[in-house]
């Protein structure tokens, strides 16, 4: 079977180019059958090799396959070419196991839009995109499904078109994104420059002989962190993806939690071993990712949108991974990759769920005592949000356990910090979300609540089988505490982290970790808990008590109103003035100028075509005068 795996990608592409070609004649039935078999292929497809990848032994090599020689420039050559190994099984199982579940889901969240087949036509573009992105053996294939995601988050943000907030939205994101690839690009150029191919083999071996430069592993280190910042959300280029939610829930269950936003993560694990060589590089990812996970935070703890909350939940999260990242802790940051496409994909689609019972509505604030009416979403919801608030024994417990023990054994106690805080911040905010959602006082607008009732089966159905691996994910890399051959994940991964930083503390410590980060995940829920049910008055009165901070959160530190001023209404400004006066006076002016120039000449040489014999023997008589006249004198 391994010798296929190179498939894994083509099931959705070919899905997806039937559906665009066909997909108006299709019946709805088979475009859904179609959508989501080609998922489940891919899938399939993923899982055998991966079994056969895992029986090989822990040495087992990586699975290649070189499909043709793509681009010969000189000595340069790159092939289009797949790769199979841990860390790509992992990425494939995700992606293909989450992206089938949220499928299905679809099939009964958008059952009455009108553009049914191009909304599966673009989610299986996607997948493949995605699919292309972890499995290529080189940077340039890799980029090929970075660009793909970046134009498949484009059209799905903005599936809904008509709406200008949706059509702006993806704009938005597309430009952004943009500006991270910029540096992305340059990255991968200073390394095709540097080491001649640009496949991974060849660029690890250049590193571990030394060939490059420290200061220029640095750069590039930073440079390709640039293209990750846009991709996964980190500051400064996070403000796209809070706008993102302007599309339909299952595509922010599929691009925006679970797949699309962690290839910055796949991207620097799979570069480990150029990252472990700059010490500036993973001290920049570490701090940078710790910060962007206390200040997206901050930002969801007074958000109403239901969307929006778990929006920013996942930039904090992402922060998480890429504070493992910049620690060392590579497994661990991938680790969490993982636990997070299911408990985070899970409140996505159980959002989804809460606005479907309730027509659309995204307002926490007139939600309340929903738990009553759901039967299916509120445990699934309740499941996920134990996960993401790091409570113990469930998946999110040890993924975020393992980064904080990692973050505080590299000695960066700055960033441990950080980290614990933002658990606590987490468990807040995400409590909150909960409580004001399925518990205290129904304020349900009268229409919504007429019309409540529990999502179909299509969609239940998915809820339940995530929110059980929501509950069971976490075991496959259980702490050292437990003993050291339980962290089956970190050892299926050691043949990709080529060199990590990470240290093990004593048993006793480790152990205080886990009590501490267990301790903030407790204060949390217990503040939201007497904050949003016993006392609910509370926030009412903290909000009237500093104003100026409810208002700077809620407004999300004007970040959006700072770009627009600094660098929007400037670039609106510049093309303005350069339209006034370069398109208008010199390109036009040009253009026009020919024309009235021709115009002139015309008129004057049409004298001398009047038709009339007399004019043209004047004519001819003064070329004969002036031709007499040369010669003589």
């Amino acid at each position: 079977m391994t010798e296929y795996f190179w498939l894994i990608p083509f099931f959705p592409a070919v899905s997806s180019f039937l559906i665009i070609v066909f997909g108006r004649k299709l019946p709805r039935k088979y475009i859904a059958v179609q959508a989501c078999l080609a998922v489940f292929l891919s899938f399939l497809l993923s899982f055998f090799s991966f079994l056969e990848l895992r029986s090989a032994g822990h040495e087992a090599e990586a699975l290649t396959k070189n499909l043709f020689s793509w681009i010969q420039s000189g000595n340069f050559n790159v092939d289009l070419s797949f790769r199979f190994d841990p860390l790509t099984a992992v990425m494939c199982l995700v992606v293909t196991f989450v992206g089938f579940l949220i499928h299905v889901y679809s099939t009964g969240y958008m059952s009455h839009d009108k553009s049914y087949a191009r909304f599966f036509a673009y989610m299986n573009l996607f997948t493949f995109a995605m699919l292309i992105l972890v499995m290529g053996s080189n940077l340039v294939v890799m980029f090929v499904g970075w660009e793909g995601v970046g134009l498949c988050s484009y059209l799905l943000i903005g599936f809904w078109y008509e709406k200008p907030s949706a059509a702006n939205a993806g704009k938005k994101a597309f430009i952004v994104n943009r500006i991270g690839d910029a540096g992305f690009m340059l990255g991968i150029f200073f390394l095709v420059i540097h080491v001649g191919s640009a496949e991974f083999s060849a660029i690890n071996h250049a590193l571990e002989g030394g060939h490059i430069a420290q200061g220029l592993v640095t750069l590039i280190a930073i440079l390709l962190f640039i293209g990750a910042t846009g991709k996964s959300a980190q500051i400064p280029l996070y403000v796209w993806l809070p706008d993102a939610m302007e599309g339909p829930t299952p595509v922010s269950a599929l691009i925006h939690a679970a797949t699309m936003v962690t290839a910055g993560v796949y991207m620097i694990a799979r570069m480990n071993l150029l990252y472990s060589l700059s010490h500036t590089a993973m001290t920049i990812v570490a701090v940078v990712g710790a910060l962007t996970a206390v200040y997206a935070a901050s930002m969801a703890l007074v958000q109403n949108d239901i969307k929006r909350v778990l929006a920013y939940s996942t930039i904090s999260q992402l922060g998480y991974m890429f504070l493992g990242l910049g620690v060392g802790a590579y497994s661990a940051a991938v680790f969490h990759l993982d636990t997070h496409a299911f408990f985070k994909g899970l409140l996505f689609l159980g959002a989804g769920s809460v606005m479907h019972a309730l027509s659309g509505e995204l307002n926490i604030q007139k939600m309340g005592g929903l738990r009553k009416y759901l039967p299916v979403t509120f445990p699934t919801f309740l499941v996920a949000t134990l996960a993401i608030a790091g409570v113990p024994f469930l998946s999110g417990f040890f993924s975020k356990d393992a980064i904080l023990t990692s973050a505080c054994a590299s000695g960066n106690y700055f960033v441990w910090a950080l980290g614990l805080f933002g658990a606590i911040l987490t468990a807040f905010y995400m409590f909150r979300l909960l409580f004001l959602t399925f518990f205290g006082k129904e304020r349900l607008e009268p229409e919504a609540k007429a019309h409540l009732h529990e999502s179909p089966k299509s969609m239940t159905i998915p809820l339940a089988i995530l929110g059980f691996f929501a509950l069971i994910a976490g075991y496959v890399g259980l702490p050292i505490v437990f003993g050291a051959h339980l962290n089956w994940f970190g050892r299926f991964q050691e043949p990709v982290i080529h060199a990590g930083h990470e240290v093990h503390l004593s048993l006793g410590t480790e152990w205080l970790l886990i009590l501490a980060s267990v301790a903030v995940a407790f204060t949390g829920i217990f503040v939201a808990y007497i904050l949003y049910l016993k006392k609910p008055h509370i926030p009412h009165n903290l909000v009237a008590r500093f104003p100026k901070l409810y208002k700077l959160l809620y407004n999300k530190y004007y970040m959006d109103e700072i770009y627009n001023a600094t660098f929007v209404n400037s670039a609106i400004k510049g093309s303005e003035f350069v339209y006034d006066n370069f398109d208008l006076k010199v390109i036009d002016g040009a253009v026009n100028g020919s024309a009235a120039s021709a115009n002139f000449f015309g008129k004057i040489l049409s004298y001398f075509h009047s038709g009339l014999i007399k004019d043209y023997a004047l004519i001819f008589l003064l070329g004969a005068v002036a031709l007499l006249a040369y010669l003589i004198f």
